[in-house]
């Protein structure tokens, strides 16, 4: 009777012990906390914030894909190379997702022909690129760095393609 007890008080604390780990939020900004039920509006920024260029880029990027009626916030950080544009779209607007990406590429082609894009609605990219965003904001923030890990938020939506 005695060692039924014990299994189950084992048991009890096993299972209070693996919500509470997966609960957990780890190191994640307040604003990538807050993303999923609001909008956090990161600011547009480039892994090279002393070329002036790179950051306007990224701004009027950010400004052309909010102008988007489905679209409630964006995420725009310019590399060296590439330019990562993650998106969230209004929940009821979510049925025209394939509308939605192929009319922001199109938008993005127009607007600037000589940029790479990558184009993601995946709010695991989205996270990421908020989270790169605010690290970008310290200026002890090297720069390899967070071109480093803007290449790898790219390589996962490479891989979910």
């Amino acid at each position: 009777m005695k060692i039924y007890q014990a299994g189950k008080a084992i048991a009890v604390f096993m299972l209070l012990a693996s919500i509470t780990a997966g609960c957990s939020l780890g190191d994640t900004s307040h604003k990538s906390r807050t993303s999923m039920i609001q909008s956090v509006n990161p600011d547009a920024g480039a892994t090279n914030d002393l070329d002036v260029k790179n950051v306007k880029i990224a701004d009027r990027v950010k400004k052309d894909i909010q102008s988007l009626d489905e679209i409630y916030d964006v995420a725009v950080i310019k590399g060296k190379k590439d330019t990562l544009v993650a998106y969230k779209v209004k929940h009821m607007k979510r049925f025209g997702m394939k509308r939605i990406e192929k009319a922001i590429n199109k938008k993005l082609e127009e607007n600037y022909p000589d940029e790479d894009f990558i184009v993601s609605s995946d709010f695991k990219i989205f996270i990421e690129a908020v989270e790169l965003s605010e690290k970008m904001k310290d200026p002890s923030y090297p720069e390899e760095k967070a071109e480093k890990q803007l290449q790898r938020i790219i390589s996962l939506k490479k891989e979910m393609t």
